[in-house]
């Protein structure tokens, strides 16, 4: 029995702690309303996305990891490299944007009406979830793999998008790449944040008739 039980398996403890933590607040999000009972519809989800996603991956990091933040990407990074990406990506996207939410007749049914609000919507729905797949996912898998991180990160993105219109989910992959490519290349996760603030709000404006 001793020699059944024997294991030579080592983990990193962080890592562990990221998957682990990372996969359960995306469950909680799913199944479990917090705020609900006090706050609208449909504020009381951003707000709930803003605890999940941001607050308590910070206080991990803090408390738990005793480490700054500006290690997992919150911080300006290289602000000059990063403007720029952001606005040639938002000149690619606007045009995609278009395209899509014009075209594609399921993202239009999907986000019909979902323009109240915006843009502070989805700034409050995408503010934490950046921070959790380009921020504390992305550079605490980095230290132990690497730049495979950035498809690392990539995945539990895409799944998360499950249930949103096809063409959408099936994109996330390789966008959730793309994001934490732009995060790599400056240290940041907020011009990611940026870009896909710009990208959701023209396709749901786009979508709903709006653009």
């Amino acid at each position: 029995m001793r020699t059944l039980l024997k294991s030579d398996l080592q983990f990193d403890w962080k890592v562990v702690t990221i998957t682990v933590v990372s996969t359960l607040l995306l469950m909680v999000d799913y199944y479990y309303p917090i705020t609900e009972a006090w706050l609208p519809t449909p504020w009381w989800k951003y707000i709930d996305r803003t605890i999940l996603y941001l607050v308590i991956p910070l206080l991990i990091i803090v408390l738990v990891f005793r480490e700054q933040p500006r290690e997992y990407g919150f911080v300006l990074g290289d602000w000059r490299a990063g403007m720029a990406l952001t606005a040639l990506s938002v000149l690619v996207f606007f045009l995609l944007a278009l395209v899509v939410g014009r075209c594609n007749h399921r993202m239009r049914s999907y986000y019909q009406g979902g323009a109240a609000g915006l843009p502070w919507t989805t700034f409050l729905d995408l503010f934490g979830w950046e921070f959790l797949f380009r921020g504390w996912v992305l550079f605490g898998y980095a230290r132990k793999f690497g730049p495979e991180a950035l498809w690392l990160q990539a995945v539990p993105f895409a799944m998360a998008h499950i249930s949103k219109p096809d063409i959408e989910t099936l994109s996330t992959v390789f966008g959730g790449f793309f994001f934490g490519w732009i995060a790599w290349r400056t240290r940041s996760f907020l011009y990611p944040f940026l870009i896909h603030w710009f990208l959701a709000t023209a396709i749901i404006l786009v979508s709903a008739g709006l653009g």
